[in-house]
């Protein structure tokens, strides 16, 4: 997920700051120091961009209480899969009505402070015409785009992979910026199974780092999300170990890359175990063991799902009824998506139940972003398992 509690004293942007093509702050802007631990001025020297305040900013807007992250990033070809399990075909039509109906959802912006586009989606209008990232902004939500092309094998790992997409990158995030969006995801992943190879984590944390960099160059905040993936039968302290060791590089690597720590949002995974694996750990575990990482390597955080509605719901909930110094939210894809997907089927006459279920999921994260979610009311499509072994988008 994301966050950004060291924002505490920056503004948090009204809406009619997101003007499409134009930046919200002109003027050059001084990077702030990083607020980690005490540094000799000479260890680590931070740049300035002409878009630094704007960065803090919206992340700061992105990590406001009670809100979280709405992932509707999926290719066309994961939307054709979900919308495949409804009995629809893979159009543009209906990936368009599918989209309208979640950002179209009355008061969406009281529980989700931004949404995760894909390319397609940025460029997209509703089908009443009006331009999905203008119905976003209306909203008080900040949109966003996914910048990477993908995963593709890495030569000489362990059946690993590594995410591609750094060539023109800047200027696909110039353009991205231009059109309205104001943060940035890239998924590159890590597989206990495979590994995870020396190499793997090196590549996985490098091309973070250097995708961070170049957003930031281009007024994007980066989602900074090296996703450690669920497959696998390992104990949940396996993943507690990877884990460590994947962000440590990440940071060594974003201070080495000059990265503003105050404009990134992080998403780490939730520390669980995986999913074959046969002892299963509670909300409380989950939140433990979590907490336990971000207090060792990460200094703030949003966090991402993988699980069930539910699961993911209180395993947010139970971090933060833990006490912990960060703005832990959320950032999900499937666990907001998933019942208001069944419950509209692609019949019109569905679409306002379909939404009331979207908020439904959107307000019980909202309450467990504030520790105060209670689980009641539940359905039973919210219990579901959402893991998909080997998962891809």
């Amino acid at each position: 997920m994301a966050s950004a509690s060291l924002l505490k004293s920056s503004p948090v942007l009204d809406k009619s700051d997101f003007v499409k093509g134009q930046p919200l702050l002109r003027q050059p802007a001084v990077a702030a120091a990083v607020h980690f631990q005490p540094i000799s001025p000479s260890a680590l020297t931070i740049r300035a961009t002409s878009y630094a305040e704007e960065l803090v900013k919206t992340a700061k807007t992105i990590a406001s209480p009670g809100r979280g992250i709405l992932a509707m990033d999926e290719s066309n070809a994961t939307c054709g899969k979900r919308l495949a399990s409804i009995g629809l075909e893979n159009t543009e039509a209906n990936r368009q009505a599918y989209r309208t109906l979640l950002v179209s959802a009355p008061g969406l912006g009281q529980y989700i402070s931004g949404a995760i586009l894909f390319e397609e989606t940025l460029y997209q209008s509703t089908v009443d015409g009006k331009k999905i990232v203008d119905l976003l902004v209306e909203q008080g939500i900040v949109p966003g785009i996914k910048t990477d092309k993908g995963l593709v094998p890495l030569a000489g790992s362990n059946n690993e992979s590594w995410c591609q997409g750094l060539d023109g990158l800047a200027s696909r995030s110039a353009a991205y910026y231009q059109q309205g969006a104001r943060f940035a995801k890239w998924r590159t992943v890590v597989s206990i199974p495979n590994g995870p190879s020396a190499l793997a984590v090196k590549e996985a944390a490098w091309g973070l780092a250097r995708y961070a960099a170049i957003s930031q160059d281009n007024g994007l905040v980066p989602i900074v999300e090296p996703e450690i993936l669920l497959d696998g039968e390992h104990g949940i302290e396996r993943t507690f170990e990877v884990a460590q060791k994947v962000w440590a590089e990440v940071f060594f690597y974003l201070a080495q890359n000059n990265v503003l720590f105050e404009g990134i949002l992080l998403k780490p995974s939730m520390v669980t175990p995986g999913a074959e694996c046969k002892v299963k750990a509670t909300p409380e575990e989950v939140a433990d063991y979590t907490l336990k990482l971000l207090k060792r390597r990460i200094p703030s955080a949003f966090l991402s799902g993988g699980q069930s509605e539910l699961e993911a719901t209180l395993n947010l909930n139970a971090m933060n009824q833990a006490p912990n110094p960060w703005h832990v939210s959320f950032s999900y894809a499937r666990a907001l998506q998933n019942t208001c997907l069944k419950t509209w089927g692609g019949l019109p006459e569905n679409v306002k139940a379909a939404q009331d279920a979207l908020l439904l999921r959107a307000k019980s994260n909202s309450l467990a972003q504030l520790g105060k979610y209670t689980g009641e009311g539940e359905s039973e499509e919210a219990k579901k398992e959402l893991f998909v072994k080997g998962y891809s988008y």
